[in-house]
């Protein structure tokens, strides 16, 4: 596994420069001869590119635009078709809606994680030696980047991720959840007793957040909330520590602290490039829950089958069918406007990637509310904020469609496939609340569930992980598996296998870190925090 970690060459910070930065004759310059700069010279003044490259290949996001710094397919197959598939956010035929690894795609996420975002990160870090406040931002993007990819893989190369050697050794989930917490609490000190509004050095090439201490403060808390609810099955005490901890900290509470990558044309938004240029479609699942519900997220995020009938009609394709088994039937696309490339053909250059929402703290606090835990607010406020906020942050504001959408009590429905195929295995709909708060906690913890997995999308990565733990019945199964592996048949893949060549190039590692996961290298073994 003989990865650039230990960056002899800069090539992958210094791309950054052209992403973030408007001196475009000056990198041009730099760029002619990349091999010229070395380890040694990182200075203060590489902090900001670096950080640019590792925020943007740390959300799996590529631009041809950047060359060394990927494209849109990495996107694709590491959240496309991996992610977001298993939970139903889109779907188009690929095997994995049958949860299949095929042609390798489990590999081209953890490749380009392991080339780009990693080297990033360390060479901001190196280059932000000696300046507290810059090195507290990075200990928290640090925690987010490498959470999603323990949360996907399990155990991972992490604390000697970078080490300049051929075999990198795997940390277990447990020791990398371990120094997260160790991590968030640090850069929470920091940024809690700064003087400093704004981090200088990181600034210019911030596209979440413009180097604001206060804003990078919650989000380093949110995240800090979110891996405390995640090992709440496994560490309780811990878990309850930590969350009262975050919320008393100070998470996000508006839409305005929500984290958004800005988009530009040279670091576009890959979902919109992706999404129809691949045929991906609305799901049966996703279809169920906000047809049922009435929800008017729906217009905003999907089209309907015939833009002039009325009512609108919605369709979404099961995820798991047999190839071409619905021939030519027609499903409902990505809303242009919202999700897709956009009439002018550059709406991945202006729509803002999602990356953490307001909404989804809200919701966690319900949660922890239902725990027992001290959340500032009670499980019901607590919910019914969350999806306002969620709702809000997709443009719906009217107090009475808004108030009428979190009182309402109409239930997910039957997919609209059936009245073309009336023989799926579609009649058991999963879920069966309504929107409006129940009266029993185990239906109140299925109904955060289901909203969170609204407010979470896209973001799929997030999504699938809470659904892991949370083990709330949201989406259909498949209706068809090709994998047979323990764990896995129709049911939520678990994680994500390690890749072909870390068994070629580093097999002594993979192998220890095979042990540590506890269970076979398969996408049936659950991580050590999925304990239901």
């Amino acid at each position: 596994m003989k990865y650039s970690f230990k960056i002899k060459t800069l090539g992958v910070a210094l791309m950054a420069v052209s992403i973030l930065s408007s001196c475009s004759k000056d990198f041009d310059e730099i760029n002619k001869d990349p091999n010229s700069l070395t380890e040694d010279q990182l200075d203060a003044t590489l902090a900001g590119p670096s950080f640019a490259s590792a925020l943007y290949a740390g959300i799996h996001n590529g631009s041809y635009s950047s060359p060394g710094v990927d494209d849109q397919g990495t996107w694709g197959i590491a959240t496309g078709i991996l992610s977001s598939t298993f939970i139903h956010y889109l779907n188009c035929g690929y095997g994995t809606e049958r949860n299949a690894f095929v042609n390798g795609y489990e590999g081209r996420g953890w490749t380009r994680f392991y080339t780009v975002a990693v080297p990033a990160i360390n060479n901001a870090i190196k280059a932000s030696e000696g300046n507290a406040e810059a090195l507290a931002v990075l200990k928290i993007w640090k925690v987010f980047m490498y959470n999603q990819m323990v949360d996907a893989y399990g155990p991972i190369p992490y604390t000697e991720a970078g080490n300049g050697k051929e075999k990198v050794p795997y940390d277990s989930v447990e020791d990398i959840y371990t120094d997260f917490f160790k991590l968030l609490d640090e850069a929470n000190a920091t940024l809690s007793s700064t003087s400093l509004t704004t981090v200088a050095s990181l600034q210019p090439n911030d596209r979440l957040y413009g180097g604001n201490v206060a804003n990078w403060r919650v989000f380093g808390n949110s995240m800090r909330l979110r891996l405390a609810l995640r090992i709440s099955d496994k560490e309780p005490a811990k878990a309850k520590t930590q969350a009262e901890a975050a919320v008393a900290a100070g998470v996000m509470t508006t839409n305005a602290q929500s984290a958004f990558f800005k988009a530009s044309n040279i670091t576009p938004n890959n979902l919109n490039m992706i999404v129809n240029s691949w045929g991906y479609v609305m799901t049966a699942s996703m279809e169920s829950i906000l047809v049922g519900y009435n929800d008017p997220r729906l217009e905003k995020w999907f089209a309907p089958l015939d833009a002039n009938a009325t009512p609108k009609v919605y369709r979404g394709n099961p995820v798991g069918g047999l190839e071409d088994q619905f021939g030519t039937t027609k499903f409902s696309a990505f809303n242009n406007d919202i999700m897709g490339n956009g009439a002018a053909g550059n709406l991945s250059e202006s729509k803002n990637i999602e990356v953490f929402m307001a909404s989804e703290n809200y919701l966690s606090r319900a949660e922890g509310a239902l725990n027992g835990w001290n959340m500032g607010g009670t499980a019901q406020s607590l919910y019914e904020t969350g999806i306002r906020l969620s709702l809000a942050q997709w443009g719906i504001t009217d107090a009475a469609a808004v108030n009428a959408y979190i009182s309402g009590n109409t239930l997910p429905t039957l997919p609209n496939i059936l009245t073309v195929y009336p023989n799926l295995d579609l009649q058991d709909i999963p879920v069966k609340l309504p929107v409006a708060w129940s009266t029993t906690e185990a239906n109140q913890r299925t109904q955060i569930a289901v909203q969170k997995y609204l407010a979470i999308f896209p973001e799929s990565w997030e999504a699938w992980a809470d659904l892991r733990r949370s083990d709330a019945k949201v989406i259909y199964p498949p209706l068809n598996t090709d994998n047979n592996d323990a764990g896995v048949g129709k049911s939520l893949m678990k994680r994500i296998i390690y890749t072909t060549n870390e068994y070629s190039s580093n097999k002594d590692a993979v192998t220890d870190g095979i042990a540590k996961l506890g269970g076979p290298d398969t996408g049936g073994t659950k991580l050590w925090w999925d304990t239901k």
